[in-house]
Order: structure tokens, then sequence, then C-alpha cells
């Protein structure tokens, strides 16, 4: 299972762990992302424009960018992770370039670097209109391989005790 760029996924059944991972993104769900593309280092997240994800000019709010270029990031990396972890973001760092004025929100992540505990990811967001694709972010992202700990849902963190 190795990609173009030379990563391979330890876990032969990552993509249906990964795709069950992201079905259970609360998030994910409120905005209508989709995971549409996935292989070994990489990932693709998109969500179509409706009113509720826009800013005060009609663009996609720069929290729908931040927010799919994050998730897609972590799964980029949690392709490469061992079965029996789970995974979560360090830190991110975007760049918005332009307004992201279209119908269809594009984040494609990828791995750079990836070591036992952290993943450094590179994602580069697109807003689509019609067949134009326009860049409009680019984030760097650290995520981090929870070793030995399952990616279970274990109920709304605030609620325990």
């Amino acid at each position: 299972m190795e990609a173009k760029d030379g990563f391979s996924a330890s876990d032969p059944r990552y993509e249906r762990r990964v795709r069950e991972s992201f079905s259970r993104q609360g998030l994910m769900k409120h905005l209508g992302a989709r995971l549409t593309e996935l292989k070994p280092g990489s990932a693709e997240v998109r969500a179509g424009y409706r009113e509720e994800l826009g800013q005060q000019h009609g663009y996609f709010h720069a929290g729908v960018s931040g927010s799919l270029a994050d998730v897609a990031c972590g799964y980029a990396a949690y392709t490469l992770m061992p079965e029996d972890s789970s995974v979560l973001t360090v830190e991110y760092k975007i760049n918005l370039m332009t307004p992201a004025n279209g119908e269809e929100l594009i984040a494609r992540a990828r791995v750079v670097r990836s070591g036992k505990t952290l993943k450094i990811c590179v994602a580069d967001v697109f807003v689509r209109e019609g067949n134009a694709e326009t860049h409009c972010a680019t984030m760097l992202a650290t995520i981090m391989c929870l070793a030995n700990k399952s990616d279970k849902s274990h109920g709304n963190a605030t609620q325990r005790g």
C-alpha cells in the first residue's frame, strides 16, 4: 500500500478505520463535509457552499477553510498510524490568500514528514466555481499519534468528572 510519495500504510484496513472516524466528526456533519479521497499520507475533504457557512460578504467563512484543512491534515496523518491509535492536532498555521468565493471548498492534505509520534502535514485549500479552482489558503499542521488509545468516542469530555 505505497503511495506515489513513498508513504505506506502500516494498517491494511486504514481506509475503513479513517472513514469510520470521519463519520463520527460532529463538526464535519454540521458543515456537510465529505471525505472524498484517501491514500496513504493524503486526504481530501470537500464541502458545498450554503449560507450558514458564509461570512458577511457571501464568501466561505475562514473558519470553514481552517476546519476542512485541519481535518484533511489529521486524516492524511491518520492513514499512516497503527490500527490501535488515535489522532490529535497539536498546532497549525493557516495563510488565507484570497477570499473563498465559490460553490465548493476543497482541502487537499499530504504528510510531509512522518515520525513515530508527530506528523507534519500541509493542506492546500481551493474554492471551486464551475470547473475553475482557485487556491485560497494553505495550512501547515503538526498532528500527533496517540498510541494505544482508541479513536472511539468517550462522550463529551466536559461531562467527565
